[in-house]
């Protein structure tokens, strides 16, 4: 094992053990078949300027000189690929995506180890211990951890969950997109935070439209108007379709009255009027915060008939923990939990076991006044009715308490509402 602050400045001597200059940097080969780099070349700087070694002409790399295997003269130059990673030009002092912990942080060291023959990339050491090894203070942070019984190596992050903030000849930033498909749209939302205004447009292109709308409904509205920036309004105008009208008509509310009605126009008929209809209210009433994607059944249907009907309509719902009973008027008389649905006999119907005392909101019920009914009634969404009665949406617990929680207290409330959960 060692690390490359420990490599780099060693003396690398040629055949004859004359010394040709100093290792500066290693190249490592990053493959799909692998999950760690394999060591392929070093980079030496020499009198003469820089030239690359391959790693099968040293004789050694993990000791205290490094010697060729053969004269120097002979050996041909190493061609670099599009998939090799400059360790120290690369990754060290630089910017990663740590995609265990989702969240990008900077590598304080790296680690290597020997495998088959072949010196691995293992770990990207982050913590405090790789600032105090380059400083020569490593046995210092390690019986300070010691003394207060830490882990020393609680920095290290395996090669496994790290990719690097690469960017191409054209500046243009490499990300694989099946690394960010193993991300929650509220991970890649935390990612982009930490990202410049140049790298957001980068990384959400790498994004397909599902995913674009659900990391962007991760983020507060103003922020989301800045990011759309970088795009057409043709794509802007798909993404709010597969957004939850609530969340477009937030983030429409945040552009100026000509873009918005320029994006509703490219928007699909059905998904435009369900966005400009929450438009009409005010943005802190029940109106305003309400979304149109929930489900009803009618009071005839029974137990199999609505466990049937979920199955067909609850992948378009925003919440499907509650499901709302209308007559053919669309007038609410009743709800019932998915709870009261899974112990029903399959032939009751719904309306034995529907609750007819709803607690609902009008669409002008401000949005204090609602959070204090959810709190109160300890509910997970609260239905939207107008004078006579008829429904017209649900406002979600998570919405409803939005600007009253502290964002550190939000960030802790379970993501249970999306139906993607």
């Amino acid at each position: 094992m060692a690390f490359i602050s420990e490599l780099t400045g060693r003396p690398v001597t040629d055949f004859d053990g004359t010394q040709i200059g100093v290792l500066k940097d290693l190249v490592a080969r990053s493959s799909k078949d692998f999950t760690h780099p394999i060591v392929d070349a070093i980079i030496v700087r020499g009198k003469q300027g820089d030239r690359t070694v391959p790693y099968a002409d040293l004789a050694a790399l993990l000791s205290a000189a490094i010697p060729l295997k053969r004269p120097a003269s002979t050996i041909p130059a190493y061609e670099f690929r599009e998939n090799d990673i400059r360790l120290v030009e690369d990754v060290l002092d630089k910017q990663i995506l740590d995609t265990d912990g989702a969240r990008v942080v900077r590598v304080n060291d790296i680690e290597l180890v020997r495998v088959n023959g072949d010196v691995v990339v293992s770990n990207v050491d982050i913590g405090m211990l790789g600032i105090l090894r380059r400083l020569g203070l490593e046995k210092l942070g390690r019986w300070t951890a010691k003394r207060f019984k830490t882990d020393p190596t609680v920095g290290a992050i395996s090669w496994e969950f790290v990719e690097p903030l690469i960017h191409d000849k054209s500046m243009r930033l490499k990300v694989p997109v099946e690394k960010l498909a193993e991300l929650h749209p509220s991970d890649i939302a935390e990612i982009i935070s930490d990202l410049s205004r140049a790298e957001h447009k980068e990384l959400l292109n790498k994004l397909d439209l599902k995913q674009l709308a659900e990391t962007l409904e991760e983020i507060e509205p103003d922020f989301q108007a800045d990011l759309l920036e970088h795009f057409s309004d043709e794509k802007v105008a798909d993404v709010l379709e597969e957004m939850s009208p609530d969340e477009a008509a937030d983030l429409l509310n945040e552009l100026s009255p000509e873009r918005s009605q320029g994006l509703l126009k490219l928007m699909e008929t059905e998904e435009a009027d369900e966005v400009r209809e929450l438009l009409r209210y005010e943005e802190d009433t029940a109106g305003g915060l309400m979304t149109t994607e929930y489900v009803t059944v009618l009071p005839g249907m029974n137990a199999a008939q609505t466990i049937e009907h979920l199955r067909k309509v609850g992948e378009d719902a925003e919440l499907v923990y509650y499901v709302y009973v209308t007559d053919p008027e669309d007038h609410l008389v009743g709800v019932f939990s998915l709870s009261d649905l899974i112990v029903a006999q399959p032939e009751t119907p719904i309306a034995e076991f529907m609750h007819k005392r709803i607690v609902s909101v009008e669409l002008d019920t401000e949005q204090d006044e609602i959070a204090q009914i959810v709190a109160k009634y300890n509910l997970i969404a609260v239905p939207v009715v107008d004078a006579e009665n008829k429904m017209h949406g649900i406002v979600t617990a998570d919405d409803a308490l939005d600007k009253i929680l502290p964002t550190a207290w939000k960030k802790r409330l379970p993501h249970f509402f999306g139906a993607h959960e």
